[in-house]
């Protein structure tokens, strides 16, 4: 038996491949708990797919290691001079996050390589590093395009007994700030990973883990860099949400998936979620492979409250699972999403959770008065944060949202889904089946993947023949990675000559069409340069989305105003709205 597992931040959903679902809460001090819990309760697993939240929680909660950098002469307070762009453009007491590296633990080595790799200045000795350090990370200049530095550190430090990440082996690109940031925020996360995901190597016989960019990795890889797990449950849910989509017959969309703690949003054309070369977690610039995923910290269990000028506000704080929001009567007091939506009736006062029993309507309704909140008005707040969002990855990215269907999934994304697609316009709304367990759904059915990067140390060089053996080369290597049967697509980096910004396109002659979609322009004759090659690996999972049996029996039409309870997810589906159950066993919502 293969089973797919999501751990988020209420519940951790487990999907068969024969298509029984369960639902667990979380265990915060212990994640693998809860894993081990729901695996036990489907009768246990050969082969587990997994979607984990631990490195995200290291990252946010600081909860990471001591963290020691070795770095070249003059280069140890990169990591805290930074960028010179501010957090908020407008507010001056807006901080950036405290480095992961005190200072005292920032240590230098002589020597130096050119932007070519050739040595300019011999390796000097290898500083001794403090006691209390638990890992070390090792960021010297251009080893993106020579590592032979980095690995001489790196080699002196291990026979020291130091656990090392080396940036060329995490994050080999340009941009000193980015590589630095990437590296340590690997090393200091990595100790507490690679602990939980070995536990968790217990449950089955073969564990996989979701990576940010929407494949698998074997969980010693994972435990290796756990810096690319930091998106790992969302970008399940984008891959099923992908391939629900399509089964529905839209090949554009945005997946929307509310949880009980964040929104995620991400937007799918022709069918393939939109990547990223790098994103912003917990303030800290991560530059690896992952979906273009937008992230607010709004859902079932954010807090509303009054904030002192008298307004409304939703999140960012979170109930969580325990004791979480006070219709779940685990001694929560304080109002949140879900609370408001028990109250209006959009979930039935008779719904039962997994592990919680009936819900309770009164202490729903005591926590909204206490907080002086109107339920209405707790729902369209949130409301209106997730339509920003949904506008941050369509509006933003050049894209029209009235051409893109919206797809709801987590526990209360088909709750909220009609509003927000009303809002922008957009054509139709699709409740998947197994919503509420969608991202688990997505691990079980995501591929094995690899995704490797390689500077081009001379951006003017545009030569078709040379870029395309370096292609060649680089997919060579990601295919022996993944193993057999792998499909492998390949990118470069592309941006005009003085611009500091790049756009991953198939091949150079694809980046002025691009361009002008994303920036609404393009410079036509302007020089192009490629910075960065790319390619992708993938071993298709043994299970596809299609190959899953029906769900819960859907058919005919529901208009609304009315509630769809399910055992997974409430479906709203408001008055001048319309679902059908459509073959592929998804509610496809329209406006009547």
């Amino acid at each position: 038996m293969r089973v797919g597992v999501d751990t988020g931040g209420t519940f951790t959903d487990v999907v068969t491949a024969d298509g029984r679902i369960v639902k667990v809460l979380s265990t915060r001090d212990d994640p693998a708990r809860a894993v081990a819990s729901g695996v036990d309760a489907v009768g246990g697993a050969a082969s587990i797919a997994h979607g984990t939240t631990v490195a995200t929680n290291a990252l946010l909660e600081r909860r990471g290691a001591r963290v020691a950098i070795v770095t070249n002469d003059g280069f140890a307070d990169v990591i805290e001079i930074a960028r010179q762009n501010r957090p908020s453009l407008y507010d001056p007491f807006a901080d950036r996050p405290e480095p992961l590296v005190a200072r005292s633990h920032r240590l230098e080595v002589q020597g130096r390589l050119d932007h070519t790799g050739a040595e300019l200045v011999a390796l000097g000795p290898v500083p001794q590093v403090p006691d209390d350090v638990e890992a070390v990370a090792v960021v010297l200049l251009h080893a993106d395009i020579s590592s032979a530095h980095e690995r001489a550190v790196a080699d002196e430090l291990r026979a020291r007994g130091h656990d090392v990440t080396c940036s060329h082996e995490i994050a080999p690109e340009f941009r000193e700030y980015e590589r630095t940031v990437t590296t340590v925020a690997n090393a200091y996360v990595r100790p507490v990973c690679r602990s939980y995901l070995r536990r968790l190597a217990a449950v089955a016989q073969s564990v996989e883990i979701m990576t940010s960019a929407g494949g698998l990795l074997d969980v010693e890889s994972a435990a290796d860099a756990p810096v690319t797990l930091l998106l790992s449950g969302p970008a399940g849910g984008v891959a099923a949400g992908a391939a629900a989509a399509m089964a529905a017959g839209f090949t554009d969309a945005v997946t929307f998936d509310m949880g009980g703690t964040s929104t995620d949003v991400c937007l799918v054309l022709d069918g393939a979620p939109a990547p990223a070369a790098q994103r912003t977690v917990a303030g800290f610039p991560i530059r690896t492979a992952s979906l273009d995923i937008h992230t607010i910290g709004a859902g079932g269990g954010s807090i509303a409250s009054v904030d002192p000028g008298g307004a409304l506000r939703v999140g960012p704080e979170s109930a969580g699972a325990d004791p979480g929001p006070a219709c779940y009567g685990r001694g929560g007091t304080r109002a949140t999403v879900t609370d408001a939506d028990l109250v209006l009736g959009r979930i039935p006062s008779d719904t039962t959770f997994p592990d919680l029993g009936q819900l309770d309507r009164d202490a729903a309704s005591r926590a909204l008065a206490d907080a002086g909140v109107d339920a209405a008005g707790v729902v369209a707040v949130v409301d209106a944060a997730m339509v920003q969002a949904v506008r941050a990855v369509t509006v933003e990215r050049g894209v029209d949202p009235r051409r893109c269907a919206l797809v709801a999934f987590g526990g209360a994304g088909p709750l909220h889904a009609c509003a927000i697609a009303d809002e922008l316009d957009m054509p139709a709304v699709v409740v998947p089946p197994r919503a509420g367990v969608l991202s688990a759904v997505g691990m079980l059915t995501a591929a094995r993947q690899v995704d490797l990067v390689r500077s081009w140390p001379t951006p003017s060089d545009v030569d078709p023949q040379r870029l395309e053996d370096a292609l060649v080369s680089l997919a060579a290597r990601a295919s022996r990675a993944v193993g057999g049967g792998a499909v492998v697509d390949v990118g470069l980096d592309c941006r005009y000559a003085g611009q500091s910004h790049e756009i991953t396109v198939p091949d150079v002659d694809d980046f002025p069409a691009e361009h002008r979609r994303r920036n609404g322009f393009d410079r036509p004759g302007a020089p192009i340069e490629v910075v960065a090659l790319r390619a992708t690996a993938r071993v298709p999972s043994p299970i596809s989305y299609d190959d899953l049996p029906p769900a819960a029996a859907r058919a005919g039409r529901i208009d609304g105003p009315r509630v769809v309870a399910e055992a997974d997810c409430t479906i709203w589906i408001p008055s001048g709205w319309t679902a059908v159950a459509d073959a592929s066993g998804a509610w496809v919502i329209t406006r009547s």
